[in-house]
């Protein structure tokens, strides 16, 4: 078994002079917002700041971020930012950080680094990037840092091994060991062994797929099932997938000629990612293939491939918009829509909404349920375990993923011969401290979860999403009381009204009578505060719905002096 969480953590000692401390803020309970900080000598580095994108429970939130608070005052202190690639539950949540000091040092590969300079541009500010690749060697204050090569399911993704006088950390960033991956270039397995030979303390190792046996196929095992797509396709074919997955655009791209079809990418960021990608050599475009969606609204339907946004069930995505018909492209009878690409955690019911919305207005929705059209990009046990074997770390902490994949991961570790007592399971917020060669929790700092409302972040709280739920599934009552100030009582009957609350004459028969009796055993205090006796009258309400209808509408109580 791995080394026991302490029952009880509260905020860790001061770090040990020559220790390293590695405090997890996103990315460990979770599939996204992924961030770890490295403290060492007083001085910090950050490694990958995404988002999460937020689930049904949780309306209203466009994307979820790491809690900055632990180093909100020590943002002096940060001498880097690490970006192991350039997905969004990766990069999303960097220009929030960078909102609250600009000239943080961002470091990262090519595509990575054109990936968030084009959404920090989007919110006006100008990056200091630091530009590295595979084989690089880069000092960041007290910190080693040397990228190694990892094939994931976008380009130029990178290891890195974090060099101090505590001792050398591994972080894989998100991998897989494809064989034959569409650039050529495979995870850097040799770097890996090196490591290994010099002595890892400490291996951060991605755990998205250790519950899966075997190995992950190889991406180009998809192309059969795509080009079939293309081949039996009757009318449109409208591809949806990540706005960064570069190389299943490729592949999409590949067929649409092969099949002669003129492609139109839709959607502002798939746009943009794609341009990128494809200025930077990243994205081999056939000349004349890929043109203005407007230029193919003339064109025969079978010779019209359309890639948006959306795979995810993102409300506002391209796809959704479709699937609900609020979108200038309308999906009809012969239509194929293929999904290429997986389903996070927790977005399930909002994929599978919009096959159904889809398959009624007639499309074919090709996913990977029903062909072999995805591939994950991450290790599958088999490819963790040879890693483990390669590396043989002294210690082992699981990152990027749910509890369960965590837990599968370390006991994938332990069954390589890693000594149990330095398989550490963490939680995001966990201080793990590394002195003398073990890594173990030392305590805990705040990790909550902050939300991204619009234009405000960190306001909306979890009592906000539970009023939106409630709001959302019971609808909301507003009590009006007329009260006589004299008396403190009812002066006419309470009226309702109700918004998405279903009612019938006989519904507040009895929430008189409740209200009443609240009023009768008010204090002095309360019956002079006009607040108090309104949270009075709507907790009286709120109780007698809930015990007679079982019902927990959001009740709002608008009291009147008589």
């Amino acid at each position: 078994m791995p080394a026991a969480r302490p029952k009880t953590l509260s905020a860790p000692p001061a770090l040990a002079r020559g220790a390293m401390r590695i405090t997890p803020l996103g990315g460990l309970g979770e599939i996204g917002r992924n961030m770890t900080v490295f403290e060492q000598d007083g001085k910090l580095l950050v490694v990958d700041c995404g988002v999460l994108f937020p689930e049904d429970h949780q309306p209203g939130i466009d994307v979820i971020l790491p809690d900055f608070t632990s180093i909100r005052d020590r943002l002096a202190d940060v001498v880097g930012i690490v970006l192991t690639h350039g997905h969004e539950d990766h990069i999303g949540g960097v220009p929030y950080l960078l909102r609250e000091r600009a000239d943080i040092p961002v470091i990262g590969s090519q595509l990575t680094l054109a990936f968030i300079e084009a959404k920090l541009k989007e919110h006006r500010i100008t990056p200091v990037t630091v530009h590295v690749e595979a084989g690089d060697v880069h000092r960041a204050g007290p910190f080693g840092l040397e990228f190694a090569a990892v094939n994931h399911s976008i380009p130029d993704g990178l290891a890195v091994a974090i060099r101090t006088t505590a001792g050398l950390v591994l972080n894989t960033g998100d991998f897989k060991m494809d064989q034959f991956p569409l650039d050529d270039r495979i995870t850097d397995l040799r770097a890996f062994a090196r490591f290994g030979e010099e002595g890892v303390d400490l291996f951060m190792t991605d755990s998205t797929n250790a519950e899966v046996p075997g190995f992950t196929t190889s991406e180009r095992e998809l192309a059969p099932a795509i080009d079939q797509v293309f081949a039996t396709s009757p009318r449109r074919i409208i591809v949806s997938s990540f706005a960064s997955h570069v190389h299943r655009i490729q592949q999409v791209l590949d067929a649409a000629h092969a099949h002669g079809r003129k492609v139109a990418f839709v959607g502002r960021s798939m746009v943009r990612n794609m341009g990128i990608a494809r200025d930077l050599g990243y994205l081999t475009i056939p000349r004349g293939l890929v043109v203005d969606f407007k230029k193919l609204e003339s064109m025969p339907d079978d010779k019209v491939t359309l890639i948006c946004t959306g795979s995810q069930g993102e409300p506002l995505a391209a796809l959704a918009r479709m699937a609900n018909g609020d979108h200038q492209i309308q999906v009809g009878d012969g239509d194929t829509v293929l999904l290429a690409s997986s389903l996070i955690p927790g977005n399930e019911s909002a994929i599978y909404g919009i096959i159904n919305k889809l398959t009624d207005l007639g499309a074919n929705v090709v996913h990977k349920g029903n062909a072999k059209v995805h591939v994950s990009g991450h290790a599958s046990a088999g490819e963790l375990v040879y890693c483990y074997n390669i590396v043989r770390p002294r210690n082992v902490l699981p990152i990027h993923g749910e509890s369960k994949h965590l837990r599968a991961n370390a006991a994938l570790a332990i069954r390589t011969g890693v000594d149990p007592a330095g398989v550490v399971l963490a939680k995001d917020g966990y201080t793990i401290d590394l002195v003398n060669g073990r890594a173990t929790i030392s305590g805990r700092v705040p990790a909550a979860m902050v939300y991204v409302d619009g234009q405000t972040v960190g306001r909306a709280t979890e009592e906000t999403l539970e009023e939106r739920v409630r709001l959302r599934e019971s609808g909301v009552v507003t009590v009006l009381a007329l009260i006589d100030p004299a008396t403190n009582a009812l002066a006419e009957p309470l009226e309702f009204v109700t918004r998405g609350f279903v009612r019938d004459d006989r519904t507040f028969d009895g929430a008189a009578a409740e209200v009443e009796k609240a009023l009768a055993a008010a204090t002095p205090a309360q019956v002079a505060d006009l607040e108090a006796v309104e949270g009075l009258i709507a907790g009286a309400v709120s109780r007698y719905l809930r015990r007679v209808l079982r019902r927990e509408p959001v009740v709002i109580a608008v009291v009147v002096d008589a």
